[in-house]
């Protein structure tokens, strides 16, 4: 089943995010959004982003927090790839899947919600070679790093989420790349799985109910 929309709005906060990208990387799009006619401006924020990563762009330091907080604000599952994927090239898998999971620990339910719906384009390869980072260093180190080892750091908060947090977009969002198989935890999480797979199939929201049975037969 396809994600559900969320439940709140999120386009004010989002605006914000990208207004920051637009700023920080120089983007040709009006500095601000007009008012009454966001979602136009958002078009073109969002195009100008993607003609920079097709044409080559050197991202400086401050754009990775910029970039990582438009994925997590974006109100759009799948386009807040356009923020991820650039981050991914220049800065690294590893560094991306730790502001992720530092989001998914401390921030409010909302960024909660948008790092587990970000957390998906994670594990996308690096195919914008045209898409580095100013500083030398953080370039060698998005080549080298896959972020492997924040993987299981990830999935035992998502866990602890999923079962302790009953804001539905969170639940919501958590759950398609929820690993809902014992073995992929130690003895001492064995608990906890049972009790997210409960927690879902008893859910009064129909697409948590109907997701759990698909992964649990998976």
């Amino acid at each position: 089943m396809a994600l559900p929309e969320r439940t709140e709005d999120r386009r004010e906060p989002f605006a914000r995010c990208l207004a920051d990208v637009v700023r920080i990387l120089g983007l040709d799009v009006a500095p601000e959004p007009e008012p009454g006619d966001r979602r136009t401006w958002e078009r073109g924020a969002r195009a100008a982003l993607r003609e920079a990563c097709r044409r080559g762009v050197d991202l400086p330091e401050a754009s990775f927090d910029a970039l990582v907080k438009a994925a997590v604000h974006d109100p759009d599952p799948s386009f807040n790839r356009q923020f991820v994927e650039p981050a991914l090239n220049a800065f690294g898998h590893r560094r991306v899947r730790s502001a992720l999971l530092a989001y998914l620990r401390t921030g409010t339910d909302p960024e909660r919600a948008g790092a587990a719906r970000a957390w998906y384009w994670s594990a996308l390869p690096l195919r914008l070679p045209l898409v580095r980072a100013e500083n030398p260093d953080a370039a060698v180190l998005a080549e080298r790093d896959d972020g492997s080892a924040v993987m299981a750091e990830w999935h035992e908060a998502a866990l602890r989420e999923f079962v302790s947090n009953e804001h539905l977009d969170v639940r919501r969002c958590i759950l398609p790349g929820l690993v809902l198989r014992k073995s992929a935890y130690p003895p001492e999480l064995h608990d906890l799985v049972d009790a997210a797979v409960a927690t879902a199939r008893s859910h009064p929201d129909d697409y948590i109910r109907h997701r759990v049975e698909h992964q649990v037969g998976d």
